[in-house]
């Protein structure tokens, strides 16, 4: 059995626990998404990064279980993962000169020593003012259709933003690495 357990089948995610250099699992946490009326987005991304954690931990109460989720936000209003082409480039459209939120809620339990530990993290992303043609391109090129806000911030995505305010890089592209490696070293994992 593996020490660490990440809640996720995102490849994103994946990618930025591998930076860690810890040996690791993932399980698919069977947590429905749904958005509960009223809820905040920083909420939300709390809430379901702590249900991710807490499903996979049920199996493996032993295992530190690391669950995360991210929620866009533009003026209060959630903006999901486009799923096709057609949304991608609405959403596109509705962030051009404007500035998104993205809450991403990180959660680390381990159920049989009672460890729960939970931050979000906010990033603020200030975008470009896009033209329709420069969206498509993008679009076309890069499929960003399951990534909130519909863009990858780790490949051309990048090319869409004036600037970005976080206090950790790696949220963006679903994990705080930086509060992360703080809360393993807090359920007794040797990091440097």
């Amino acid at each position: 059995m593996r020490a660490v357990i990440l809640a996720s089948t995102s490849p994103y995610r994946r990618e930025l626990l591998g930076r860690l250099r810890i040996d690791f699992g993932v399980e698919k946490p069977g947590v429905a998404e749904e958005h509960l009326a009223g809820e905040a987005p920083a909420e939300r991304a709390r809430r379901l990064s702590l249900a991710k954690a807490r499903a996979v931990a049920e199996r493996h109460p032993r295992t530190v279980v690391i669950g995360s989720d991210q929620v866009a936000a533009l003026d209060g209003d959630v903006l999901d993962k486009p799923g096709d082409e057609e949304r991608c480039r609405d959403q596109l459209r509705r962030l051009s000169g404007r500035t998104a939120a993205f809450w991403t809620g990180c959660a680390v339990v381990v159920l049989e020593s009672g460890l729960e530990l939970v931050h979000v993290d906010l990033t603020s992303v200030v975008f470009r003012h896009l033209s329709d043609d420069e969206i498509a391109r993008y679009v076309k090129q890069e499929r960003p259709l399951d990534c909130a806000g519909g863009f990858k911030s780790e490949g051309l995505g990048i090319a869409l933003f004036e600037r970005i305010e976080t206090q950790d890089p790696t949220a963006l592209v679903g994990l705080p690495l930086i509060w992360l490696a703080d809360a393993l070293r807090r359920a007794g994992l040797p990091l440097p």
